[in-house]
This record gives structure tokens, sequence and C-alpha cells, in this order.
């Protein structure tokens, strides 16, 4: 019901695996005398993988070519000639895609590229796990759910769609939702992921492109911040508030001022995860809602590299019900709980690990 978005396209246009060909600039059909790489296809590389980079120099025109990665200078040539054979890895930028050119200038002043979009998959096979149901509780059918969160003991959840978007503490044994404790949005605006952080708690809005900031105690408005693109889930490490988005990125902000501090993509060794969507911080991992399936990620902040998968075939099973998909991860003294939207139960769940 939600989220209908392009990205599936977009890594279509960026390439089945890892670099397409995307001459642009003067270095077209007529004009191939500068220097070019020599792959015509994908070319694989993972994080820790080096790559036998091989240019060639079609002109002895060229003063001077540079190799420029992720908008950064890599290397530069005066006067080339013939072939170039350059050991190169490009993990060290982090995963995903990255963009890699040959910029040739001309003795007449002319300046030429070939321009290409690298993408730089993980090295970890991401082990399996499996969530089994612990306890079952009650989950009130009516709660589109975005975000789950414990604080101080107490269960809070955040629902979405215009006009029903909330937050609100709810009973952890009954399921029922506060009459005191809620705030509910305009229904102009559709709830996103919450987190709670110092003495407030942080709300995405899905398409509105405002986070807003509330007292966790008053349950008062502070302020609404701006951000661009889409909200989906929230969590936080301690230091910076955690966002997801709805595609492979997920992005640490300044608590204080919402400003980007750094971005991740989420990764194993085949491509991408997309749609990564309710986020919970679990030891030191980043645990992810994949929108549409019954899994969730185990991610390493640092980098973007997926550990393991959970399979949570079970938990659906069980707690959804006549309910959507699955959505909400909750910590609370060691203890995980799961749910999804509009489900009839949530659940304590205990998770399985392949023995070493």
């Amino acid at each position: 019901m939600k989220k209908y978005i392009i990205i599936g396209l977009l890594i279509l246009v960026i390439g089945s695996m890892v670099i397409v060909p995307m001459m642009k600039g003067r270095n077209s059909v007529e004009e191939v005398e500068a220097a070019t790489f020599a792959f015509s296809e994908n070319l694989a590389t993972k994080w820790d993988q080096a790559i036998a980079l091989e240019i060639n120099v079609n002109s002895d025109d060229i003063v001077k070519l540079e190799l420029i990665y992720n908008d950064s200078l890599y290397k530069t040539w005066k006067n080339p000639k013939g072939k170039i054979m350059l050991p190169f890895n490009a993990g060290f930028y982090g995963l995903g895609a990255r963009s890699i050119s040959l910029v040739s200038t001309m003795s007449n002043g002319d300046v030429l590229s070939d321009d290409r979009v690298v993408r730089v998959l993980s090295d970890v096979i991401p082990e399996v796990w499996i969530a089994k149901v612990a306890n079952s509780y009650p989950h009130n059918t009516g709660s589109f759910t975005e975000g789950l969160e414990f604080h101080q003991g107490q269960l809070y959840e955040s629902t979405g769609l215009q006009g029903q978007s909330m937050i609100a503490q709810t009973d952890l044994n009954s399921g029922a939702i506060s009459t005191t404790k809620i705030i509910r949005l305009d229904e102009n605006y559709f709830g996103e992921g919450i987190t709670f952080f110092g003495d407030n708690i942080y709300q995405l809005t899905y398409k509105e492109q405002k986070c807003f900031v509330y007292n966790k105690n008053t349950f008062q408005m502070e302020k609404e911040i701006p951000y661009i693109g889409e909200g989906w889930g929230l969590c936080n490490d301690g230091k910076s508030i955690i966002m997801s988005n709805g595609t492979e990125r997920i992005t640490f902000r300044n608590p204080k001022t919402f400003a980007i501090e750094r971005t991740i993509e989420v990764y194993d060794h085949k491509g991408p995860f997309v749609e990564i969507n309710e986020l919970e911080y679990i030891d030191g991992k980043i645990y992810a809602n994949v929108w549409k399936s019954n899994q969730v990620l185990v991610i390493e902040p640092l980098n973007g590299k997926v550990l393991a998968t959970i399979d949570c075939n079970e938990i659906a099973t069980t707690g959804r019900g006549l309910g959507e998909v699955m959505n909400g991860i909750a910590q609370n003294n060691g203890k995980i709980y799961m749910t999804g939207k509009n489900w009839e139960k949530l659940m304590e769940v205990t998770i399985t690990k392949p023995s070493k």
C-alpha cells in the first residue's frame, strides 16, 4: 500500500553487475581517438578485490590523462602512450555505485572523457539466521505499523497512512493504545519511523520531507526539521540518528541539525538490498526490515555489509492474520520483538544462528 518507488529501474540503468559504459562529452562515435577503458561490458569487483584496470591510449595528442574515481583524482599521467595497466581496488570508498572516468586533455585544449559506473559488492556471504516465536502478544489490527520502539521499558509504536498516523505508548500485554501518551498527526502527513534520542522523540514522514521532534515527556512538538527525499525507518546508535529512505542507502544524521554525517549502502556479495524499511540498533548492528518480505537484515553500520539475513516466515505465519507486510523491530532487556502492519500479534522472538 505504500512506497511505490522506481529504484529498480534506476538499478537497471546503473547496470546489472558493476560497470556500464557511458560515453559522454566529446568522446563519441566520431571522436574515439582519446583514452578509453579497455573493457566493453561488465567488470565485477568486490570490497577486497583488486582489478587489473586496462586503459587504451588511442591518441598521441593527449598531454594529460586523469583517472577520476568517486569525484576524486586517483592518478595522473603526462603524455601517456600505448596501453596502461593499473592495479585498482575500488573498495576504499565503500560499497555501492561509484563513478569512474578517464579524462583526456588534448594538445589543442579539448577535454574528452570516458565515463562509467562502478558497483562494489560485499566480500561477505551473509549467514542465514531463523527467527522463532518465543512469546505472543495482542497487537492492534488498526495499527499500520511504521516504527516500533521500547523506551525505559515502555513500548511505543508509530503508524502510517494519512488521517491515521500517530505515535502512542502501547501496552505490551494487551495491545491497548494509551489515551494520554499519544500524538496524532495532521491528516496531511503520513507518519513513518521513530526513535528516542536524549530528551526527544524523532519521527519521519513518508513524502512530506519533515522530521518532527517531540519532547519525550510532554509529547509536545519542539521543532520540525526538513530533509530531502522520502522517510522510512529510524533508529540511533547513541551518537547519530540513523535513517532509511526506501533505497539501499542508510544515512547517519546529526541529532541537533539532522545534517548528513555519512551514508552507507546495503550490499551482500551479489548486489544491493533495496526498500530498506524499519530499523533497530541491536548490539552494535543495524537490524532492518526489507519491505514486502519476511526477511530482516543484520547490517554492519561501518560499511553496509549484510552480515546475516533472518528468515522470519514463522513470525509472519503466526502473527499476520489478515494484516499486511512485516514491519517493526524492537529490543527490550535483551529480548527482540517483531510485528507487522495491521497484524494480530506482536511477538517476542528467539533467533537461531548456524553452529560454527
